[in-house]
Order: structure tokens, then C-alpha cells, then sequence
């Protein structure tokens, strides 16, 4: 639990009285429950590993010309980097015992913290649609093979969706709002069944696909393509980036969930079994799977509801296809919908609560039309580049304030404080330090996106815009550099000595 003089050891009671009512609310304040085991970090990760869009990434690095101890290493040297860096953003939101949005405050400044906050939510709001979209699809493949005489209802079509879709995408949209709208507790007990649920499944679709085919027709290379010794090392340092950049945008608000940890040490523990060992086990059943499927079909298949639907059974089809659902709605909620709740929360604590914050990612989702989207490759492309170029820049200044220039220190107080006294009003409520660090670094970010001749730098657009960000920070920055012997005032939490 934070550290503060407000706090009341024993019971774990916190007065926010004294804390600003523009910058405080239930959800925001300092939790009380910092309960979450190793266990509810790891099936974090598992919800967010376990989804149609990590199955098909997964996949698709073995069809890139490499060796299957090539791509093994690709995936656990960017999952590796995923860790170190999940477990550097975790820190101060479980020493505060605050969200994504608030911990900005230290770095924008407490009204600052805006400009991140939106950033992300944003993301978050197009990507919820788009997760939604996808769990649609998959129910109404369940209902079309269970009830075929509603075929007719997929004919009609109004603003790109048939009247099937819009049913189905409509009772995905009130599903997860319902576990959402119960909180996180309803959310941690939802997380931890579909991670390993989805694991059920995926085991058993790939003894499925061995007894079919037999081991010997199981290949970990999927590519008859044949590179030169450069081509596979910049192949594999692609590979390793994509991998992180998939995972950017849990990672960037992942103190959204490290702030219920019981400790660093259960979220390192969580974090460790959660990426490498997950990650690395996913990916090889995956390609088992997309394998057999070459073997078994004649081509390969990387969509995992087409490959699902394909079983004999209707009754395993049914539960394969349900399982999927269940897991895209739990990637959605963790990666999607908890995100954009505190930060829209953040703007206005006192009008916008945690439900309400979410529930404007909701609708704004279905406003969004998200089934064009994602059916323009060449829009989704532009906008992965964009996203990445704006994660990486608020990622690195968020770590380089903490550890550079806070030195691991937190007043917990001044993050909702809106006085001119406050340690984090900077000026007006804001940074310009970290603004200024913030915009050349996302200028340069999006230049290289939208730059034809610069199409594979953009593959590392978030590393560029990490060290950018992160760097031009630390140099404006650096005369505020906290000091090993600075005075500890009230409410302030220090990083224990590892």
C-alpha cells in the first residue's frame, strides 16, 4: 500500500478529503485493495496473450524465412523486452496505488496528465470496437452452422454490417459491458477463467491436428522462402520489434492492474510466468496448429476461428468457437475498455466516473463503425504506425521521469494536489518540459509512418519513439533530478533499494 501519513496502517482506510475534487474520485484515489496475487498478473497476460490477434502474430513469424530456433528466439528475446519494460511501468502505480493516468501526473503535470491520458484512451476506443467486431464474427459462425435458416439475415446490410452482425455485435457490446460495469473484482474473476480456458482449447485443437496428421507432418518452418545471412538477422531484429510493438499498448497502461499487486515481487513473479513462459508455450502450440492445418486442408490457415470451424464435431466446433469468444472478450476489457475508463475518468474525475468513462469507449466504439475499419488493410496499417508512434514517445517520458529525474519518489498527495504548492503543478497544471519532449518525438514518429521510402523503419517506430521521448525528456529535464538526500515530506513513497 502507498505510503502516506494519511493512511491508516492497520485497516487500510485512506482520507481523501484533503485531496482536490478536480483531480479525485473513488476510482483514482489511492486503491485500498492491493490484493492481486502472482496468479491474477499471470492470467492478465494470458488473457491478453490469448487472442485471435497474438494467435495470427504468432503464426505469422514462421512464415518469414527463418528457422524454427530463429523465430523461437525472435519471440523470446521481444517478449523478454516486453517484461523488463512491463515490470519498469508497474512499479510506481503499485507504490502509489493509482492507475496509468494519475502516475502521468508526475511527469505532464497533475492537469498535464490529460494529453497521455487521451492518447491512450483513444487508442483503446478504436481498438475496443475492433476486438468487438471480431468476437461477433465468431458468434454468428456458431449461429450459422447451428441454425442455417438465418442466412437470409446476413443478406441485408446497413452501414457495412448485416442485420445478423448487428445482433450479434450488439450482444457482444452488452456482454462486456456487463462484466465491465460490475468493476474490477468481476474483471480479475473473469481474466483468470478465460486465460486458461482458451488454453483448453488450443491444447486440444492441436491433438486434434496430430492424431490427423501425424508428427511427422508437423514442420516449425511454414516458409519456402531462402534468405541471405543479413536477410535473417534483419528478419529476426523485425520480428523481435513487432513483438513488442504488439504488445505496447497493454504494456503502456499496465499500471492499471499493477496498482491492486500485493507487491513488485508477486507482479514480477506474475510478469515472468505471464510473458516468457506463456508466450513462448502459445507459440508453439500455434504453429502446431497452423502447421496441421497446411498439412491437413492443403493450405495454411492462420485464422483460428476458420481452422476451429473446420472440425467435424459441431458440438467441439460450438465450444472452440465460444472459447475464442471468451477470450477476445477478455483481451478486449483488459487491453480496451479498463483504459480508457480511468483515463477518460481523469479529465473530469467528479462528472466522469470509472462506468462512466468505460461506457463512453463503449459507444463511441459502435459510432466508430469499426467492421470498416477493419476491413481497409491499408487504413489498419497506417494506423498501427500511428499508435506506435505515439505510445512509445509517453512510455519512454513516463519511465525516464520516474527513474531519472524522481529518482523512484512519489508524493502521493501532490498527485492530487491543484495548488500552486503542489510538487507536480509545474506551471498551470503542466509540463512544459515534458510536452515539449513529447511532440518533436511524436512529429518524427509519425514522418517515418507516413514516409513510403522509410516502410521498414516503421516497424520500430515504438523503440524510436521511447528512446526520443525518453531522452529529450531527460535532457530538459535534468536540473530537476530529485537527489539521493531530498528532504521525505508528507505523503511521499520511496522505491525500495533492490
Amino acid at each position: 500500500m502507498p505510503n502516506s501519513n494519511s493512511m491508516t496502517p492497520k485497516t487500510g482506510s485512506i482520507d481523501h478529503s484533503h485531496y482536490s475534487p478536480k483531480l479525485t474520485n473513488d476510482d483514482l484515489a489511492p486503491t485500498r485493495q492491493q490484493n492481486w496475487s502472482w496468479y491474477n498478473i499471470f492470467s492478465f497476460w494470458m488473457s491478453d496473450v490469448h487472442s485471435m490477434g497474438g494467435y495470427v502474430v504468432a503464426a505469422s513469424f514462421f512464415t518469414l524465412g527463418l528457422a524454427s530456433w530463429q523465430v523461437l528466439i525472435c519471440l523470446l528475446c521481444g517478449i523478454c523486452i516486453v517484461q523488463i519494460c512491463a515490470n519498469l511501468v508497474a512499479k510506481p502505480s503499485q507504490m502509489a496505488g493509482v492507475p496509468y493516468a494519475v502516475i502521468c501526473r508526475q511527469a505532464f503535470g497533475v492537469f498535464g496528465a490529460n494529453i497521455p491520458a487521451v492518447i491512450r484512451g483513444l487508442i483503446a476506443f478504436a481498438w475496443y470496437g475492433i476486438q468487438t467486431f471480431l468476437a461477433a464474427n465468431a458468434l454468428m459462425l456458431v449461429l450459422l452452422k447451428f441454425f442455417p435458416t438465418l442466412t437470409p439475415l446476413t443478406q441485408s446490410r446497413w452501414l457495412g454490417l448485416s442485420s445478423l452482425g448487428w445482433m450479434c455485435f450488439g450482444l457482444m457490446w452488452f456482454l462486456q459491458a456487463m462484466v465491465f460495469w460490475h468493476g474490477m473484482s468481476a474483471i480479475k474473476r473473469f481474466i483468470d477463467f478465460a486465460g486458461p480456458a482458451v488454453y483448453v482449447v488450443m491444447l486440444a485443437l492441436a491433438g486434434w491436428i496430430l492424431y490427423q496428421t501425424g508428427l511427422s507432418n508437423i514442420s516449425f518452418t511454414l516458409s519456402s522462402k531462402s534468405l541471405s545471412n543479413g536477410q535473417q538477422a534483419w528478419q529476426m531484429v523485425t520480428a523481435i520489434a513487432l513483438v513488442v510493438s504488439y504488445f505496447s499498448g497493454p504494456l503502456l497502461n499496465f499500471g492499471d492492474f499493477s496498482r491492486y499487486g500485493k507487491s513488485m515481487d508477486e507482479i514480477r513473479r506474475g510478469n515472468r510466468w505471464g510473458l516468457p513462459f506463456n508466450f513462448l508455450l502459445f507459440s508453439i502450440v500455434t504453429v502446431v496448429i497452423v502447421s496441421g492445418t497446411q498439412s491437413l486442408f492443403g493450405q495454411m490457415i492462420t485464422d483460428p476461428i476458420e481452422t476451429v470451424s473446420r472440425v467435424g464435431s459441431s458440438v467441439a466446433v460450438a465450444l472452440g468457437l465460444l472459447t475464442m469468444i471468451i477470450a477476445t472478450i477478455g483481451i478486449n476489457i483488459v487491453a480496451n475498455f479498463v483504459s480508457p475508463a480511468f483515463d477518460f475518468s481523469n479529465c473530469a474525475p467528479q462528472k466522469i466516473s470509472f462506468r462512466t468513462g468505460g461506457m463512453i469507449a463503449a459507444i463511441g466504439s459502435v459510432l466508430l463503425t469499426p467492421w470498416n475499419l477493419f476491413q481497409s488493410p491499408e487504413l489498419i496499417h497506417y494506423t498501427l504506425d500511428v499508435l506506435g508512434a505515439f505510445i512509445g514517445p509517453l512510455f519512454g517520458i513516463l519511465v525516464a521521469d520516474f527513474y531519472l529525474i524522481k529518482r523512484g519518489k512519489i508524493s502521493v498527495d501532490d498527485l492530487f494536489n491543484a495548488t500552486p504548492g503542489g510538487r507536480y503543478w509545474y506551471r498551470n497544471g503542466f509540463n512544459p518540459k515534458a510536452i515539449m519532449a513529447l511532440v518533436p518525438a511524436v512529429v518524427i514518429g509519425l514522418a517515418i509512418s507516413f514516409t513510403p521510402s522509410l516502410h521498414q523503419v516503421a516497424n520500430f517506430s515504438w523503440f524510436i519513439g521511447v528512446f526520443l521521448g525518453g531522452g529529450c525528456y531527460r535532457y530538459l529535464a535534468r536540473r530537476e533530478r530529485v537527489a539521493d538526500t531530498a528532504v521525505h515530506y508528507a505523503g511521499m513513497v520511496s522505491a525500495p533499494k533492490e
